[in-house]
């Protein structure tokens, strides 16, 4: 048996004495939880100790292994430097893993680390950990924003190394869980919060790993998750290992969801194939897709129509005969939004209708928001089956007298500077609860800040198409 273990464990940094000052106590639970699992790691005496963290080095499109011999960090951004811990890197694990990413195309290694210093999603459990196991070696995952299927797979190759190496190791999953529990916590409360936090637990307690893989994006960016993509690493480094899976604790007195499980195998590595949870989750998510794809109307199949044409020809896309006259005879603006695997792909639109019908207003955004939005390379051809097509059409804005007229659920929000800078942000978005987060996000999309002389705020409402 290579991996010994696996444990998803929340960092909440006051759980450390230094930073919590006394506040601590209010997660007792979780402090209890966290000592268990570090008694259990030292009796289990890895040689390897295998740690996925949300807040390590992390980039949209590629998966970040922290290079070097090893690396130390402290709590000094919360106040607390007499604490930290410093670690040795496996580096033979380390390589041999990087370089198993890269046979498997899966694109993940040590470039580009921008911060060696250990972050808190590692400090808190190495502060458990240390205190009761001493001896191991370390190796530190960021993640990406890639499908959760590419997480797992890149805990299958932990996996496999550790199998081809002899090592025995321990997988930590450092994630918490909802941050929107409580309308007095720091980032407000959200009804699917509690919803999040729920789901995960039952995943956990039950050993339940595809519902990790296939939870929905849009619940998770609204109950605002740190964790899953760090839990679905895990998945991957049990795949086919039959476990006895244990929910050790959950609790979130501050607003944040933490809960601390443990999943020990119980049988022979790979030797459940009940328990392989690829083809299951690429079953599943083709089946979404395609209900996705079948439910499209008009306005959605003629902004898929664009940019399938463009990215496959280079040439713009003839309107279809058939469009119906409420695309061809009216003019608006139109914003298209592209998602892949429930995070955003492109997103480009007019406030005002620029062209002669709706219908090129969507031929020529769909293309400008998969080829040329600033935030994201070009959508290449063997992405195209993969995207979600959203149409808003924008009714006309109307001045805002103050913040009370705006409802993020029911209009957009337009912020405008006198000198012509402006932002805007679109109705009913997940993650975006308050008029406060709708209007910072408008603003800094325009390079404004709200206290500025003579900033203008205008509404709108529009038609989503889907």
């Amino acid at each position: 048996m290579s991996v010994l273990a696996a444990f998803a464990v929340p960092h909440p940094p006051l759980i450390v004495p230094g930073v919590g000052r006394g506040r601590e106590a209010g997660i007792a639970a979780t402090v209890a939880a966290y000592e268990e699992v570090a008694r259990r790691v030292a009796d289990l005496a890895p040689d390897t100790l295998v740690i996925s963290s949300p807040h390590t080095t992390s980039y949209l499109d590629y998966l970040h292994i922290s290079p070097g011999r090893g690396a130390r960090g402290d709590f000094g951004g919360f106040g607390d430097r007499a604490d930290g811990s410093e670690v040795a890197y496996d580096v033979e694990f380390v390589r041999t893993l990087a370089a198993a990413a890269e046979a498997a195309r899966i694109p993940a290694g040590t470039r580009g680390e921008r911060d060696a210093r250990l972050d808190w999603g590692v400090l808190v459990p190495l502060h458990f950990i240390q205190a009761c196991c001493q001896g191991f070696k370390a190796v530190r995952l960021g993640l990406a924003g890639f499908s959760p299927l590419e997480h797992y797979r890149l805990g299958q190759l932990v996996q496999q190394t550790a199998a081809q190496l002899g090592r025995r190791v321990v997988y930590v999953a450092s994630g918490d869980l909802s941050h929107k529990l409580a309308a007095d916590g720091p980032y407000g409360y959200a009804t699917d919060g509690p919803v999040f936090d729920q789901a995960v637990c039952d995943a956990f307690a039950a050993g339940d790993f595809l519902s990790l893989l296939t939870m929905d994006p849009g619940l998770c960016e609204r109950a605002a998750e740190c964790g899953l993509r760090s839990f679905q690493i895990m998945a991957g480094a049990l795949d086919g290992t039959p476990v006895r899976a244990e929910l050790l604790s959950h609790e979130g007195p501050f607003g944040v969801g933490y809960g601390v499980a443990a999943f020990t195998p119980c049988g022979p590595e790979g030797s459940d194939p009940a328990r392989r949870y690829e083809d299951p989750y690429r079953a599943w998510h083709e089946a979404q897709l395609a209900r996705v794809r079948a439910a499209e109307d008009p306005y959605v199949r003629l902004a898929r129509a664009s940019l399938e044409h463009r990215v496959r020809t280079g040439g713009t896309l003839p309107l279809p005969e058939d469009l119906p006259a409420e695309l061809t005879a009216r003019r608006a603006g139109a914003f298209v939004s592209l998602k892949k695997d429930g995070r955003l792909r492109g997103c480009i639109g007019t406030i005002a209708p620029v062209r002669a019908s709706l219908a090129e207003e969507i031929v020529a955004n769909a293309v400008s928001a998969g080829c040329h939005d600033p935030r994201f390379s070009a959508v290449r051809e063997d992405e195209l089956a993969e995207l979600v097509y959203d149409v808003d059409v924008l009714g006309e804005p109307e001045p805002v007298a103050d913040r009370s007229q705006l409802d993020p659920a029911r209009y957009g929000v337009i912020v405008s500077a006198p000198d012509g800078r402006r932002g805007l942000l679109l109705p009913a978005l997940d993650g975006v609860d308050t008029v406060e987060e709708q209007l910072e996000i408008a603003a800094r999309k325009g390079g404004i800040s709200l206290g500025e002389k003579g900033v203008r705020l205008e509404r709108f409402e529009v038609v989503r198409h889907l």
